[in-house]
């Protein structure tokens, strides 16, 4: 079957058209996918000008009926959704009914937002003036968002943009599109202007580079790559567009010789190997004190050696296949370059014979790592991970903190002492306490310093920042009569 862009406020073909294959059973095709037209994202872009204007007009309860709607379909749709989520990005069953859901509870939670779009009053330091503030929307927003959370992303991104009165162009990564068409048919059914939100899939390279170049956008939100960042941060400044973006990162979880140690052995595993590896805020790094690193490596790759990797939706899967074949051979060629760099792969990295063509490999543990290797500076956005030792706390938190990157990085301990300073002396925009690296709530913000993070935070009333501009308004209403 072929699905169709939404161009205008219509289901339209293009002129070429992708395949979408499952990671999981490479001979399951999902459907073919159009890929939009420069003349349709021209034409939609058009429309979405028009369409933004009646939204913001709307009645505050009507954008929250909206929303509200958008998002309790696709929470008692997490069933279905999410096994069409994992059957095309490779992720466990529950993690791709779990990752619908959540998408469900971000527009339910920014429905509510619309009636709290509250401004700020003052008098004027000049006598019989009063000042309003109060945040407006910013006009068409593009949208990009990658592969890994292709529903939980794209909503943390396109909830708040609508809820603050703004038309939505979306363009989703070309490897899910069956995540980005099911999200897309829910929208669009919904009492809203005639292209008020599109669906423009197609290449980065083509599609993406006119959208982020166009001066009919008035900001983008991505999240991806470093380098494609970058790339969209100089096309966009030509136009002084407003930019998002959420990075790479290379997060790490700190164990310290205190610590409950089944607790970290648990947090390590999830967190390094939750998703397949391929998440933003995956535990990359594990910092192990001396101390307690022999015990906590002997259980760790017991750990991982246990896990069971298989078809996304097969019962009992920990973690599935990684995303594409490409994807894959990266992953090995990492895995090699850490051999070179002398460490030790305790266990794991390899490719996998399964019952079913598809991009499998099991999950690895480097030993015997540093720093300053390429495996610990690199974002590999794979099933593996490198135990990293380190003779005290101090130690533990410069290593941390040595990177390029800043997104998430958590510690394991016992002592509130060591917690605090932690918390307050890691360089990262989230940092977790007994927790994993990976997993954050809908309602605060979320975003990192350094490369992995440019722009406003997103999620939670932070996202106000990007979504609206501020507009301060001087009154004199002069002496009643």
């Amino acid at each position: 079957m072929t699905y169709k862009n939404l161009i205008a406020g219509e289901w339209l073909a293009g002129e070429t058209e992708i395949e979408n294959r499952n990671p999981s059973d490479t001979s399951d095709l999902i459907g073919l996918y159009a890929q939009a037209t420069p003349d349709q994202l021209e034409a939609t872009l058009d429309q979405a000008r028009i369409a933004q204007r009646e939204w913001a007009a709307y009645g505050l309860e009507s954008k929250q009926n909206v929303l509200n709607a958008i998002g309790n379909e696709l929470m008692a749709r997490a069933e279905e959704l999410g096994k069409l989520l994992s059957r095309e990005e490779g992720k466990p069953l529950a993690e791709g009914k779990g990752e619908v859901f959540r998408a469900g509870q971000f527009f339910t939670y920014y429905a509510a937002e619309c009636l709290r779009q509250i401004g700020e009053n003052a008098d004027s330091v000049r006598d019989g003036i009063e000042v309003d503030v109060r945040r407006e929307p910013i006009g068409t927003v593009a949208i990009i968002s990658p592969w890994n959370f292709p529903t939980a992303t794209a909503s943390w991104k396109i909830a708040p943009a609508l809820c603050y009165g703004n038309a939505v162009v979306w363009k989703p990564a070309n490897i899910t599109p069956a995540s980005a068409v099911a999200l897309s048919e829910i929208i669009a059914r919904q009492d809203i202007p005639k292209g008020l939100f599109s669906l423009v899939m197609g290449a980065g390279g083509t599609i993406g580079q006119r959208l982020v170049e166009s001066p009919k956008i008035a900001a983008v939100s991505f999240t991806g790559s470093v380098p494609v960042g970058k790339g969209i941060a100089t096309a966009a400044i030509q136009n002084l567009t407003k930019v998002q973006m959420e990075m790479g990162s290379k997060n790490a979880l700190a164990v310290m010789d205190d610590a409950d140690l089944d607790l970290a052995v648990s947090l390590a595993l999830g967190g390094a190997f939750g998703g397949t590896g391929q998440k933003c805020t995956a535990s990359s790094r594990l910092v192990v004190h001396e101390a307690i690193h022999d015990a906590f490596v002997e259980k760790l790759v017991a750990g991982t050696q246990a896990m069971k990797v298989g078809h996304a939706l097969e019962a009992g899967t920990q973690m599935g296949p990684v995303v594409s074949q490409q994807q894959l051979d990266e992953n090995l060629a990492y895995v090699a370059l850490g051999q070179s760099e002398g460490a030790e792969l305790a266990c794991g990295g390899a490719r996998l014979d399964m019952p079913t063509n598809g991009f499998y490999m099991s999950p690895g543990v480097f030993l015997n790592s540093t720093n300053e290797m390429r495996i610990n500076r690199e974002e590999m956005f794979a099933p593996l991970t490198s135990v990293i030792k380190v003779g005290s706390y101090d130690e533990a938190l410069t290593v941390v903190n040595d990177t390029n990157f800043g997104l998430t990085s958590g510690i394991v301990t016992r002592s509130l002492a060591r917690a605090t300073h932690f918390r307050r002396n890691a360089r990262t925009g989230v940092v977790t306490i007994n927790l994993p690296t990976a997993g954050t709530d809908y309602h605060v913000p979320f975003g990192g310093c350094g490369d992995s993070s440019y722009g406003s935070r997103e999620q939670g009333k932070a996202a106000a920042e990007f979504y609206t501009s501020v507009k301060t308004a001087y009154i004199s209403a002069g002496s009643p009569d």
